[in-house]
């Protein structure tokens, strides 16, 4: 069992839900991104640089609500972190004689 599911039930499924989300987000804001350069290369018109302001501002929209959803995320132990950043952070184990 992982740690997770002392604490809540169903957190492996949990947890694949929050993976998707987060998946989902960032395919959005590329997309976005993509879309934000099309218009900005496109640039003939007022039209485009307003496509290109409102696909920008979709973008950041969408980074800010993704970082609040992983701080809470974090925050009340849905989701915790378990890469190579957290085995770096571990104590050192000493042994004694």
């Amino acid at each position: 069992m992982t740690e997770n599911t002392a604490i809540l039930p169903f957190s492996d499924s949990l947890s694949m839900i929050i993976k998707s989300i987060v998946i989902i987000a960032f395919v959005l804001i590329i997309t976005s991104l993509g879309s934000a350069l099309f218009h900005l290369v496109k640039h003939n018109s007022s039209e485009q640089s307003a496509k290109t302001a409102k696909a920008l501002t979709f973008r950041i929209t969408l980074s800010i609500l993704l970082f609040i959803f992983l701080f809470v995320a974090f925050a009340t132990g849905i989701f915790k972190p378990h890469g190579i950043g957290m085995q770096m952070h571990r104590p050192a184990v000493t042994e004694q004689p």
